[in-house]
């Protein structure tokens, strides 16, 4: 007789960061294309977000080397201010990676913790992720910073 086993969870990954804005500035940042544009290393022009259940969205991302990466995914869960639930598209994968952000406003110290968390199918794969989601966390917590 055969069991099925859960996905391997060393594949998956959670980060956080306390970032220097309320958590409607961390979820606009996220969340408006002209703000997303600024911080993402999305090439200009090419952002476009729907954050609604079952939006899309799609950025044409910029890697530091000039490499153009097309995106595109879709919003599972979108709670404002609180958390987002983003779907990404994989080519060659059937269903979308998930990735899912919690913003966790601190009250009165003006500041937010972002906890960002992601399951891959593969080491390589969360290698790649993790450090993109760290490149991402860092030049967000960077453009709020200059408020």
């Amino acid at each position: 007789m055969s069991q099925s086993t859960p996905p391997p969870q060393e594949h998956t990954y959670t980060l956080t960061r306390d970032l220097d804005a309320s958590a409607s500035q961390v979820f606009d940042a996220w969340t408006a294309p002209a703000q997303y544009e600024q911080w993402a290393g999305a090439a200009p022009g090419t952002v476009e977000i729907d954050a609604r259940p079952g939006g899309t969205w799609k950025a044409v991302m910029v890697t530091p080397d000039g490499q153009r990466i097309p995106l595109t995914g879709s919003y599972l869960a979108v709670v404002p201010d609180e958390r987002l639930v983003i779907g990404m598209d994989v080519p060659g994968r059937s269903v979308p990676a998930t990735m899912t952000l919690v913003f966790e406003e601190s009250a009165g110290a003006g500041t937010t913790r972002v906890t960002l968390s992601q399951s891959c199918d593969s080491a390589q794969e969360r290698e790649m992720a993790e450090a993109g989601s760290n490149m991402l966390l860092d030049s967000l917590g960077s453009y709020l910073a200059k408020g």
